[in-house]
Parts: structure tokens; sequence; C-alpha cells
């Protein structure tokens, strides 16, 4: 039995999570970012985290070939950058107004993000439309804040049960 992938999307949209921009620079592809809400944490020992990138995009074609990236996760007073990562400008339009530096594995880090992890890759895999990729933990940056959360295909805020 196939499911319908209506049914599919609006199961996931009742996920709710956090909302991260990975992004990644090469020779050839240049730099290049995405946001991307399918990442998780996958060990600590040794320190790894997954990210689903879609096979079109070109981010995943620098991840790929660099065979490095950066997640970087998004603050409260972070949804226009979210946006601008998530869809039609190009890849200049979006680091445009985005204070980063490139990080020890040369992918950008945003100045103001919650969390930066600098990662190298050490498994891709090919599932379906996206490609699962592992990283190895190479540095962790961390801010206070709030994070940047995504529900029901809606920005939302983050609060605490007392």
């Amino acid at each position: 039995m196939t499911v319908n992938d209506q049914d599919f999307k609006q199961a996931l949209k009742l996920w709710a999570s956090g909302v991260t921009v990975v992004t990644a620079q090469t020779e050839q592809c240049g730099i290049k970012g995405m946001t991307a809400t399918s990442f998780t944490s996958v060990s600590v020992d040794p320190p790894q985290v997954l990210v689903c990138l879609n096979q079109t995009a070109d981010t995943g074609d620098a991840v790929l070939e660099g065979k490095s990236f950066a997640v970087n996760i998004l603050t409260a007073e972070q949804q226009e950058v979210s946006n601008q990562f998530a869809g039609g400008a190009s890849q200049e339009q979006r680091f445009a107004n985005v204070k980063w530096h490139a990080g020890q594995t040369g992918s950008p880090i945003f100045d103001d993000a919650l969390v930066s992890l600098e990662c190298k890759v050490v498994q891709q895999v090919r599932a379906g439309t996206h490609w699962v990729v592992i990283g190895e933990v190479q540095k962790v940056s961390c801010r206070t804040g709030e994070p940047l959360l995504y529900y029901n295909s809606a920005y939302r805020d983050f609060m605490v049960n007392e």
C-alpha cells in the first residue's frame, strides 16, 4: 500500500522542529546554502549529525564535492534569514544580508546563529529524492538566545511551561 503524497506531507507538517541553514563552500561550486529542517543528532561519540538535502539542490552538490558543511541553527529573530535561504533567491542574494565568516572547514558560519556546527562528511546515502548526509562535528559555536521553530507551515515562538 502506498501512502498518498498529500497525507504524508500533512503528517510531516505536524512535526515541530528547529530551523537550520546548511552551508558549504568549494572552489568549483562557490558559496551555497539552504534552509533545512531535516536535521538531527546521530551520535555523541564520535559527535555526528545528519542532514537531508534534496538531490536537485545545488547546496547538496557543494556538500558532497567539498566533503564538509556547516549547520547554522537559527535564532527566533532570524525568520527572514530562513526565508532568504528557503527558495527562489540566487545564492548571491541569499548571503547578501547575512554576516558570516568561513569556518575551519571553509563552510560559511553565520555570526548571529544560535549554534553553528562545522562538519566533515563521513557518510552519504541516496534515499528517494534526497541525500542523507552524516557529518562528524569538528567545531561547535554557541550563543545565548531562543531558537527559531517551525510547525504546521509557520514559524512559532518558543514557550516554556512552568
